[in-house]
């Protein structure tokens, strides 16, 4: 392999790295429903913990821009709101676990 493949792979490997990063970001507060996107005017608007954290005209960027604007921010990082999990019963209810 040359020094350009080298190059080529080892940002490929960067990228790769910063798509999973994003988009386990997304779905973890997407899972928490702490993240909201409309389209509206031509531009993607993301809020995260219902302030807005990016407007962008393409979805993807607008993720990114969030992920990026809400870690400078200090909000939504993933957990910080999780809600006690439930387990169920023999009886069919459920019960709240501390």
């Amino acid at each position: 392999m040359d020094a350009m493949q080298r190059t080529r792979f080892d940002a490929a490997a960067v990228a790769n790295a910063e798509d999973a990063s994003v988009w386990r970001w997304f779905s973890a507060l997407l899972e928490e429903r702490r993240i909201r996107w409309r389209y509206t005017f031509d531009n993607w608007i993301v809020s995260v913990d219902r302030a807005r954290v990016a407007t962008e005209p393409t979805f993807d960027g607008a993720i990114r821009a969030a992920k990026d604007e809400a870690e400078l921010r200090n909000v939504g990082q993933p957990g910080e709101w999780s809600r006690p999990k439930r387990r169920r019963t023999e009886s069919s209810e459920y019960i709240r676990q501390p």
